[in-house]
């Protein structure tokens, strides 16, 4: 069922809600919590979908936020809330509200949603494109337990993920770290099979794809070992090699299907390594509110230290292997400078030796 509603407000909204249950019978549905979505209309389509086929998992209340653009002055200092409400067969095992936002009340979108939202449930914000740089502190993220982003929506997947690690609050999470699942319990799967020590890691995926920076940052975060980040025409992740102890262990997903676990002195085994639909992942995070403590750690472990390689790790045990050089180098110049002064001549005749000078002398040695 399907309820149109002009130039409205959220008590209409409500009304037609209630209105729409019960004239297909079912007064009482047991939603479990209310899904906010952020988006424009090029893709409220797909986002709607994925939410309705998520729904059948997740019984939900879904609020539908599109802010239209409004093309002239005048249509900017009016305000006005068209409506779309969609119960039954059209809302999946939820009800569904588009809302459409024009003129200033755009600029107030969270007193819109705050009244329609179901009592005593939890609130997820989910912004499938265009999220803000600080979802936390944005209103609508400011009404939810959970805020979900998809940085490979965006422009600079990579530069975001950077973003997204300076302003995250617990309760942020990201689809593209949920895209990774299956492989960081595959990974995980793979190391309990064998008593060995894990020495470098290598993590091949396409050029700007988030999850691998993220799959690649996790492996450095937990096994602290060098993590190098290699290209290839994809789709999405394809390989990941640990070399350890016992020899190799290589995840390699050629085809974005099926992948081969090969450990050494074991055979080559097939897994299904399916890449999922975003219904799938948005049903995935709907299963846990709580604040993901796994993701926050990856993600400030920071991308700038994955292409840092051995030095990463060494500043994990203490100073950077660039200090020591640097240290090794200051330490030789002062044993010539020593070397110097001990052997110099009577004074008046032995050059004073310059910081050049015995900079030159201790690179010589």
């Amino acid at each position: 069922m399907k309820i149109d509603l002009t130039d409205t407000t959220a008590g209409e909204i409500n009304k037609a809600l209630i209105e729409g249950r019960r004239a297909i019978g079912t007064p009482a549905v047991g939603m479990v919590l209310t899904l906010v979505i952020v988006t424009d209309e090029e893709n409220a389509y797909d986002a709607l979908r994925a939410a309705s086929d998520a729904s059948r998992e997740h019984p939900s209340r879904t609020l539908v936020v599109i802010r239209r653009v409004s093309r002239t002055p005048r249509d900017r200092t009016g305000s006005r809330l068209d409506a779309e409400v969609r119960v039954g067969a059209e809302a999946g095992t939820g009800e569904t509200a588009v809302l459409r936002l024009y003129g200033e009340v755009s600029d107030h979108a969270d007193s819109v949603v705050l009244p329609l939202l179901l009592p005593d449930a939890p609130v997820v914000v989910w912004w499938p494109v265009n999220a803000p740089l600080d979802p936390a502190e944005d209103p609508l993220g400011a009404l939810a337990q959970r805020r979900v982003t998809d940085t490979y929506a965006a422009e600079q997947p990579v530069r975001e993920l950077a973003a997204r690690a300076e302003t995250y609050t617990p309760g942020d999470t990201d689809l593209a770290w949920t895209r990774i699942t299956p492989w960081r319990s595959m990974l995980a799967a793979a190391l309990d099979q064998v008593d060995c020590e894990v020495r470098s890691v290598e993590v091949e995926g396409e050029e700007f794809n988030p999850s691998c920076e993220l799959l690649a940052m996790w492996l450095a975060d937990r096994l602290g070992v060098p993590v190098q980040r290699s290209l290839s025409s994809g789709p999405g992740l394809t390989a990941v090699r640990m070399e350890t102890t016992c020899g190799p262990v290589v995840l390699d997903r050629a085809d974005g299907a099926l992948a081969s676990l090969s450990i050494k002195g074991q055979p080559a085994r097939a897994v299904a390594l399916q890449r999922r639909g975003t219904a799938e992942l948005i049903a995935e995070e709907l299963r846990r509110l709580d604040p993901d403590d796994t993701y926050a750690a990856a993600l400030r472990y920071g991308v700038e230290r994955l292409s840092m390689g051995a030095d990463a790790v060494a500043a994990l045990g203490g100073a950077p292997a660039e200090s020591a050089k640097e240290t090794a180098e200051d330490e030789a110049v002062a044993e010539v400078a020593v070397a110097e002064s001990e052997a110099g001549t009577e004074e008046g005749e032995a050059e004073r030796p310059t910081p050049n000078s015995l900079a030159r002398k201790a690179a010589s040695k």
